[in-house]
């Protein structure tokens, strides 16, 4: 009889310990992306994607959730079940998102579990061809020399792009005119028909124009020379100590799911990203991998939501 219970115990405990964790093959994983296709957060996704199906032996899709900046794949993310079956990719405009608007029905940082970060892609200050200056330093000269003179462009207040001029502009010590548009294109035509001085954006949007001489690198926006433009000098060394923006990528669960989920996950994404080919077909689209603890990878979302208030609150950009 006590065998029997014993038995029955241990049966009970392994049905319901490890089962979460395994990822029955009955239904795929969702990666939900707040951008449409052909954006860098989706591209990234589907770059690891179906490796991690092979490795994981699970399904594993992107799904596109657009709107909002984000905020809609977000919220149902944080909202969905912790059971490992639901992820966001995300980027800074999740941790802007959370600096920028009070509508939002979660939080940034308690309603997520994070995962890992997965990679990092370069922002670029981008001048007008017959721009004056050929570096920030220059920049930083003509501005404080006629003050209110230059403008900036970007894909709109709030957008990431936005504060990372804004916080380059507040660093420095500047005073720039702020010229939003609504899409990169619009930064592209605007710079090349010299209506702005100059902008902030990704390298990759940006590279064919600069390639071709019709737009002037300046500087990179990340703590050190970027390894497929390493000639660039950062901002940080062209006369504002300090300055670091960079985009990232990075793999979030629901709050709350569990940690065999979490490390798991970690692991794959970690064996994915380590392989060359995987390497390779990110570094096309101007993405470097970077891999991470959960714990770190949480510890940078906390930063750069007290990075982005601090930016807002000086600007004097109102909440939305």
């Amino acid at each position: 009889m006590k065998r029997a219970i014993i038995v029955a115990a241990l049966a009970a405990g392994f049905m319901t310990a490890p089962a979460a964790a395994e990822w029955p093959n009955d239904r795929p994983i969702r990666i939900l992306v707040g951008f449409g296709a052909g954006g860098g957060t989706d591209i990234v996704s589907r770059v690891i994607a179906q490796q991690l199906s092979e490795l994981l032996k699970q399904s594993v899709v992107v799904e596109n959730k657009v709107g909002a900046g984000g905020t809609i794949a977000a919220e149902t993310v944080a909202r969905a079940d912790k059971d490992g079956y639901t992820a966001l990719m995300t980027s800074p405009a999740h941790t802007v998102s959370a600096a920028m608007l009070k509508s939002v029905r979660y939080d940034a940082i308690k309603d997520f579990a994070p995962v890992s970060w997965v990679a990092d892609s370069c922002f670029v200050f981008v001048a007008r061809k017959n721009f004056p200056a050929d570096d920030i330093k220059g920049l930083m000269g003509l501005a404080k020399a006629s003050p209110g003179k230059l403008n900036f462009a970007d894909v709109g207040v709030g957008s990431t792009q936005n504060f990372a001029g804004e916080l380059m502009r507040q660093m420095a010590g500047i005073d720039v005119k702020h010229i939003p548009y609504s899409n990169t294109p619009g930064v592209v035509t605007g710079l090349l028909a010299g209506d702005v001085d100059y902008g902030v954006e990704l390298a990759h949007a940006v590279r064919g124009q600069v390639e071709a001489g019709q737009l002037k690198l300046l500087a990179v926006g990340a703590p050190a020379r970027w390894p497929t433009i390493p000639n660039t000098p950062t901002v940080a060394e062209s006369g504002v100590p300090g300055y670091s923006v960079v985009g990232w990528y990075g793999w979030l669960y629901p709050a709350g799911t569990p940690q065999a989920i979490v490390d798991k996950t970690n692991a794959a994404l970690k064996e994915v990203l380590s392989r060359p080919a995987i390497r390779e077909q990110l570094e096309k689209v101007g993405a470097v991998v970077h891999v991470s603890t959960p714990a770190e990878f949480g510890k940078h979302i906390e930063d750069e939501v007290a990075k982005w208030k601090s930016v807002r609150e000086k600007a004097g950009i109102e909440q939305k």
